[in-house]
């Protein structure tokens, strides 16, 4: 009777994660490709893209942790 929402739940969390992890992919390969076209060195952009890069990983290993099936 009180867990029959835990499925419900789960998914609806899973779900929500698999849309994080998409968008900051795209954010990531947005701050990668952008650090690749600026010409000289800018700590601003360079700190950007290790910050996506390091939210992207962090929920890639919730995910997997969670093992989470992204299709």
């Amino acid at each position: 009777m009180f867990f029959s929402r835990k499925g419900k739940l789960k998914r609806e969390f899973d779900e929500k994660l698999v849309r994080l992890i998409k968008e900051t992919k795209d954010d990531f390969h947005h701050a990668k490709a952008l650090e690749e076209l600026i010409d000289d060195y800018n700590l601003d952009v360079i700190a950007q893209r290790k910050a996506a890069e390091s939210i992207h990983f962090y929920l890639f290993k919730e995910a997997r942790i969670r093992r989470v099936i992204i299709k």
